[in-house]
């Protein structure tokens, strides 16, 4: 049950409820940007400023609320990186799953039958499954990456609101790749939209490649490009041995973030 530890309390399923409204309100305004109702239809442009700026707003408005991760993909490079734990993850991506389920559902019942179905994320007739998949995977990484250098506690240095930095990432991901795949960069976006309307053609693109390529870029930010030294420096000291029964080492971390060894004998 330790795994379960935290699970089980009001601000728990007060932040699991503000996910849930936060997709459920993603999917509804950013799906509703693709309906093409008149001709000619809307274009990448619009469509990619309504994905990124709505992702901005809600992360804005329910950030306080609870983590607004807003994606499975990003739920996962939390996961991995041991940012929030394995139990709360999953809950965390079922409920993404579940608000962008009811968020396409609305779409489907204020959407004329003949425009449907409305937003669903397939790859372009002439690039193959792995073209997709890369793509996928490399829009993915960037918007995790960024989320990821925003979010950094370390550094000082940031001057714009982090909702909308994380914002425009969706929306350059989107100017890129909404000729190629649709630009889902987001699992739970394709699958809302895949249980309503019933559309499954290489759904599984749009699972692998972002989750894929978030977890690459969780990886390579955390422990490649900008290390924690407490971080690195509680993972040594655990695996450290005493050298004598009445002596042991003590690992502190200079502001530079060198490790300094003191030796204290008891």
């Amino acid at each position: 049950m330790t795994a379960f530890k935290g699970i089980w309390t009001r601000e728990f399923w007060t932040s699991m409820a503000g996910e849930f409204v936060a997709v459920f309100l993603f999917l509804v305004v950013s799906l509703g940007s693709t309906a093409g109702l008149n001709v000619p239809g809307p274009s990448d442009t619009h469509i990619a400023f309504c994905f990124g700026l709505s992702i901005a707003i809600l992360i804005h408005c329910f950030g306080h609320i609870c983590e607004a991760f807003l994606n499975p993909a990003v739920a996962m490079a939390m996961i991995c990186t041991k940012k929030i734990s394995i139990a709360k993850g999953i809950f965390y991506i079922l409920v993404q799953c579940l608000g962008a389920i009811a968020g396409a559902g609305v779409i489907a019942l204020v959407t004329p039958h003949d425009k449907w179905p409305v937003g669903i994320t397939k790859e372009h007739d002439t690039i193959s499954h792995g073209q997709a998949l890369l793509v996928e995977a490399i829009i993915t990484f960037q918007l995790v990456f960024t989320i990821f250098a925003s979010c950094d506690k370390k550094r000082k240095d940031i001057k714009v609101p982090v909702p909308l930095i994380i914002g425009l990432s969706v929306t350059i991901g989107h100017l890129f790749a909404i000729q190629y795949t649709g630009a889902s960069m987001n699992p739970a976006r394709s699958f809302g939209t895949s249980i309503v309307f019933n559309r499954w053609e290489n759904h599984w693109i749009y699972w692998i490649g972002p989750i894929m390529g978030g977890i690459l870029a969780s990886f390579i930010y955390e422990y490649l490009f900008c290390p924690n030294p407490e971080a690195n420096l509680n993972l040594q000291a655990n695996y450290s041995r005493p050298q004598n029964e009445d002596e042991s080492v003590q690992l502190t971390v200079r502001p530079g973030g060198e490790y300094n060894k003191l030796e204290t004998t008891a």
